[in-house]
């Protein structure tokens, strides 16, 4: 789908966030860690750069800054949101979203996934999934 499909890049501020600590007790996360990794991820940036069909993208936080690289299309390894490994695989399921299932490494746990969209009005839409919850954060670029 190369050259047709959006261009994630830039630098990205929240605007909005629902269900982010709902997202963490689905994945059987602490109430005390909930409530640091709430507090912490309130305010997140987002570095985005995109060549072609290979992203990198870097969240940084108060309290811990993480980096993924991946090329839609192609299997990657990652952690899931409360850090645990898994492998991804990303998918344009438009030109302008891209749809990503984890699949855990070890162990067991809630199904996991996420997708990145651009709206038409130039907004990042990110989801999580865990199980049946669903998160939705809203960025804007700086």
């Amino acid at each position: 789908m190369e050259g047709n499909v959006a261009d994630f890049s830039g630098t990205w501020k929240m605007k909005s966030s629902e269900n982010f600590e709902e997202l963490l007790k689905a994945l059987g996360v602490n109430v005390f860690l909930r409530k640091i990794a709430v507090a912490a991820a309130s305010k997140p940036s987002v570095e985005i750069t995109q060549q072609g069909e290979t992203l990198s993208i870097q969240t940084s936080t108060s309290v811990r800054t993480t980096h993924v690289s991946f090329t839609v299309g192609q299997s990657f390894n990652e952690t899931t949101v409360d850090g645990r490994p898994c492998t991804s695989f990303p998918k344009w399921e438009t030109d302008r979203k891209i749809t990503c299932e984890q699949t855990l490494q070890k162990g067991e746990g809630p199904t996991t996934s996420w997708t990145r969209e651009l709206t038409n009005g130039g907004e990042l839409i990110l989801t999580m999934t865990a199980g049946d919850v669903v998160c939705t954060r809203v960025y804007e670029r700086e």
